[in-house]
């Protein structure tokens, strides 16, 4: 397609600077967030809500975003959505400074009783806000992809593009956050925002691109997306890949919901701490995302996959059963090895077979399974500690969604060591090849 070259182009450096800089400052919300929910409530439910919150956008607007992508000019899709994310995170750097005289310290959460109604209030709809703005980044970039990149560097540009996020989000950002977070409660959002607006400013730089395919004529909205769905439904490999993932996310969504309350009551964790399990996943990411294409291609597609979904049920397993913040942190990186390789090997297997016509909507309905799920599982989450609350101590009650993560993940495997196989993934491959390129 001659839009890369072997060395990826301008237009997809431009894609990773931005999405660098922005995940920096998600990287600082990643402990300004859950720490400032925790600052305002001790409540597990209430917690939840805030993942809940965030994540809701991806149950209900996902579909509606793919149909934009596909009709609209993504790059200013993509402008439009962070330079709104800018807003809304300083919105909540607002209000965190209207009652900051409020909010205990980073040591002194422990000494929060009451629930602060007002601030939550203001977490919670700026957190779905945001996750509104992240839907429709995500969806556009994603497609937007395979524009920058020619077909047989995708796994390439996505692995390096994954490895740089990771950096900048889980082990850059953190401990910067934490260092911004005890000198006050503001500043992690006021970092945050600029992220998101220096990102805006950077899409725009992007040249535009003229689509792979000429599409057909726009038909009414309804039509569209249901197409969309039926294309997805009707392939065997990507329907059972994105029940899959659906499942995979709510499950680690389960575990997470209450992970800052399991940090801080179970492992004892400080602000630092807390930043250097994050950044210990990281780790992980960064080697994933730099070797998986390399993965890839020794073990086979297909098994890297299962190894992706047995090595994510034994991590959790273990996270649920030591109380010590390394072995967690070795857990952690573990882990998002596996969930990078499998996020370069499933996408870069949709961008390269699915129609740049249909990548919208088809992207769109895969990540309704893939993410809808995470409110869910998140509500899930925040049951099950208080469930178990009910009747055993509170240690086993924040353990209890790692085993049950665990034993659900066994399942997942089970579903799929028939139906992701790399035979089945080279077949999908080779058929797309041979499609025609206009539709």
């Amino acid at each position: 397609m001659g839009r890369g070259g072997a060395g990826l182009g301008r237009n997809y450096r431009r894609l990773f600077a931005a999405s660098t800089i922005s995940n920096l400052g998600d990287g600082v919300g990643l402990i300004a967030y859950p720490w400032l929910a925790s600052a305002v409530t001790r409540n597990p439910i209430l917690i939840a809500l805030v993942a809940v919150a965030q994540r809701l956008p991806w149950l209900v607007f996902t579909l509606p975003a793919g149909v934009l992508a596909d009709r609209l000019d993504r790059r200013r899709i993509m402008f439009v959505a962070n330079a709104g994310r800018a807003v809304f995170t300083g919105l909540v750097t607002l209000a965190v400074v209207w009652r900051g005289g409020d909010l205990p310290g980073p040591d002194e959460l422990g000494s929060v009783v009451n629930t602060e109604w007002v601030l939550y209030g203001c977490v919670v709809a700026a957190t779905l806000l945001l996750g509104l703005g992240e839907v429709l980044y995500d969806t556009s970039a994603q497609t937007f992809m395979p524009r920058l990149v020619d077909d047989q560097h995708l796994e390439r540009a996505n692995g390096r593009l994954w490895a740089s996020e990771i950096t900048a989000n889980q082990f850059l950002g953190p401990p910067l956050g934490s260092l911004l977070l005890a000198a006050g409660f503001a500043l992690p959002f006021v970092l945050d925002a600029g992220s998101f607006l220096v990102s805006a400013a950077l899409i725009l730089t992007i040249a535009a691109t003229p689509p792979a395919t000429t599409a057909p004529a726009r038909q009414p909205w309804r039509s569209e997306l249901r197409e969309g769905v039926r294309w997805l439904w009707s392939h065997e490999l990507l329907r059972p890949m994105a029940i899959i993932l659906g499942a995979l996310n709510g499950i680690n969504a389960i575990t997470f919901a209450a992970f800052v309350l399991f940090a801080q009551d179970v492992l004892g964790t400080s602000t630092i701490e807390f930043a250097a399990l994050t950044m210990a996943g990281a780790i992980g990411g960064i080697v994933g995302g730099w070797t998986a294409s390399w993965v890839s291609r020794r073990l086979g597609s297909g098994h890297s996959l299962w190894l992706t979904l047995l090595g994510g049920a034994i991590a959790a397993g273990v996270i649920g059963l030591v109380t010590n913040v390394p072995a967690v942190g070795l857990m952690f990186s573990a882990f998002s090895f596996l969930a990078v390789l499998w996020n370069v090997i499933t996408v870069s297997l949709r961008q390269s077979i699915i129609p740049d016509h249909l990548l919208g909507r088809v992207n769109s309905v895969y990540r309704f399974f893939a993410w809808g799920m995470i409110p869910i599982g998140s509500l899930v989450g925040g049951l099950v500690v208080a469930l178990t609350d009910v009747f055993a101590d509170r240690d086993l009650a924040l353990r209890m969604p790692w085993f049950v993560a665990a034993v659900a993940q066994v399942g997942v495997f089970w579903y799929a060591k028939d139906r992701l196989t790399t035979q089945r993934m080279d077949a999908a491959r080779a058929a797309a090849i041979q499609q025609p390129s206009s539709p």
